[in-house]
């Protein structure tokens, strides 16, 4: 198994259309095919190729003293042959 290097990690609090608002917004930019992640003075560009492979998962977690923690996620995952765009870049 190959190495995992977290390049940003971000999470926080927000109503569901908030949540709404950063999904379509997220959903206009894949379109491009470029996406710029910021936090503070950091920001972080992905350029994604043509072909991205998508993971739609829904998990239960029991967190014992403050319940069952249920999550739904998401993920983009792609190679970096496959096709345009390329590794991702941190300005």
């Amino acid at each position: 198994m190959g190495k995992e290097v977290r390049l940003f990690k971000s999470e926080e609090r927000k109503t569901r259309g908030e949540v709404c608002d950063f999904l379509h917004q997220l959903a206009d930019k894949l379109s491009t095919g470029q996406i710029v992640l910021s936090q503070g003075q950091d920001d972080l560009t992905v350029n994604l190729p043509y072909n991205l492979i998508l993971e739609v998962q829904v998990e239960d977690e029991d967190k014992r003293t403050k319940g069952i923690q249920h999550s739904l996620e998401v993920e983009i995952k792609w190679f970096d042959n496959d096709g345009q765009g390329g590794p991702l870049k941190l300005k």
